[in-house]
């Protein structure tokens, strides 16, 4: 695929964004930003959050773990159907019934505006690490197969990157969104399904062929109960999938930000019940695919990259055809940024709501400054990527997850702590608490091999950092108040 063709795409496909956006952002206040007028649609909201729950990095990472690790990613998935069900029946009819615009503020009127500002902490840090990750992969591939061929450097690409992301969110803010995301969405899913059906005909294989095929592969495996030490053993991975789900979709402002944006909480669990269904049948879909890249491979004669994550584009764009290589472009580019633009209308959000009192501001002071922690977030993102390419030696489906077990930990705690216990916290202990869980879960896990017998701690992380978190509470917690009854 030349270097023209990539950029007349990269033109087209923004320059719609950029319509949606002119379109939806009429008549926009800082409300409309925050809360899209609580008009959106389920069914859109739904499907436009499957590109925001999946990123660039499910994209990419996903399958080319695939030979390494097999089916395994999907006891993960498994878990989350768990997760999103806490979602559906326990957070999200108090959200709708608080009527929150950050679902942090319930932290404040369960506790105090110490726990409530430590949540919400937790949350810019988490979102802005793990986003700015996941932006990242799509910057190195647009680099690698257009840049790199121009001698454009890295951080050119990741600042242009992010101000086309800026461009089309400043104004409309979530509402556009929820429109781009579902544009966005379309491009990831038949990008997808396209490489599949491509590779099956480049192979040879009809339908039946493709299934028995990937089914008698050495990557098929999903369950692992050999080895409990195993990073890949199946209750651990499960009980990952089940917290991750909640931490990072329950208590995250980005995704809870799009449900919340829906007319009734009835309407906001049907866009969750579906949004479930999609997910677990899109992510086997794109572990079928990883197998079909490693098949091919073999098949052809092909080496496989040493950062796997590099398969899938590099046999996109110049193994499988103009077709197969325009739809990867388009998947990368909105699986990565469906994911980018929503996590930067949310921080954006968090912020202005969590820190700077934004309750009680007229509309032209409020405006302004939404504007400015937009454009400082973006800022913060390139800073991020740009330390982030020099680090990263692996697949960074493992690096998000495994920054995200130290972030979301204490979120989990908190919220937990808030929903399960009727005791209170109060004062500036709450923040010193909820730090400390993060670096003894780094101690035990960098110990964990030596101190256990060989048991290697992974993506059960997130499960101890919550359980500390939790404890360190309860230690400093005193009995029930008032503030209690209310909630």
């Amino acid at each position: 695929m030349s270097p023209i063709l990539v950029i007349t795409i990269i033109v087209v496909y923004f320059a719609a964004l950029i319509i949606i956006s002119i379109i939806t952002s009429k008549g926009a206040t800082t409300d409309t930003f925050f809360t899209a007028n609580r008009q959106s649609p389920w069914y859109l909201v739904a499907f436009g959050m499957i590109g925001s729950s999946l990123s660039g990095i499910t994209f990419v990472s996903v399958p080319g773990s695939v030979g390494k690790v097999g089916f395994s990613y999907f006891q993960v998935v498994l878990g989350y159907i768990v997760g999103y069900s806490v979602i559906m029946t326990v957070l999200m009819p108090l959200y709708y019934r608080l009527n929150l615009v950050s679902i942090y503020t319930y932290l404040e009127q369960r506790f105090d505006s110490w726990a409530y500002k430590t949540g919400a902490f937790f949350f810019l840090l988490s979102r802005t690490m793990g986003s700015s990750l996941r932006l990242c992969l799509s910057a190195t591939v647009l680099q690698l197969f257009l840049f790199d061929a121009w001698n454009v450097p890295f951080y050119v690409t990741v600042a242009i990157t992010i101000f086309l992301i800026w461009i089309y969110t400043f104004k409309g803010g979530i509402k556009t969104i929820v429109w781009t995301d579902a544009f966005q969405t379309i491009f990831l899913v038949s990008a997808v399904v396209i490489s599949v059906y491509l590779i099956s005909q480049r192979l040879g294989f009809s339908l039946r062929d493709m299934i028995f095929s990937v089914k008698d592969s050495d990557y098929s495996t999903i369950f692992f109960f050999d080895d409990y030490k195993s990073d890949l053993f199946f209750p651990k991975q499960f009980l990952a999938g089940t917290f991750i789900a909640i931490a990072m979709t329950g208590l995250d402002q980005d995704l809870m930000q799009k449900n919340l944006t829906c007319k009734n909480l009835g309407e906001a669990q049907k866009n969750m019940f579906w949004l479930t269904v999609s997910i677990v049948i899109i992510n086997f879909l794109f572990l079928t695919l990883g197998a079909l890249l490693y098949i091919y491979s073999t098949t052809k004669g092909i080496s496989v990259p040493t950062l796997t994550d590099e398969l899938y584009p590099r046999l996109a764009l110049n193994d499988f055809g103009l077709l197969a290589g325009i739809f990867f472009l388009l998947g990368i580019i909105a699986s990565s940024y469906a994911s980018a633009d929503s996590a930067l209308a949310s921080l954006t959000t968090s912020f202005c709501i969590d820190f700077l009192d934004f309750k009680s501001k007229p509309e032209e002071i409020k405006r302004k400054q939404k504007n400015r922690v937009h454009l400082g977030f973006s800022l913060v993102f390139l800073v991020i990527i740009l330390i982030s390419k020099e680090l990263n030696q692996g697949s960074l489906i493992s690096t998000v997850l495994k920054v995200a077990g130290y972030t979301y930990g204490p979120l989990l705690g908190l919220f937990t702590f808030g929903l399960f216990t009727k005791r209170s916290l109060k004062g500036i202990i709450v923040p010193i608490v909820c730090l400390i869980p993060p670096l003894i879960s780094f101690w035990i896990s960098s110990n964990s091999v030596e101190w256990f017998s060989g048991y290697k701690i992974g993506s059960e992380i997130l499960i101890m950092n919550g359980a500390l978190t939790f404890l360190g509470l309860w230690i400093v917690s005193t009995k029930e108040t008032a503030a209690y009854q209310k909630i």
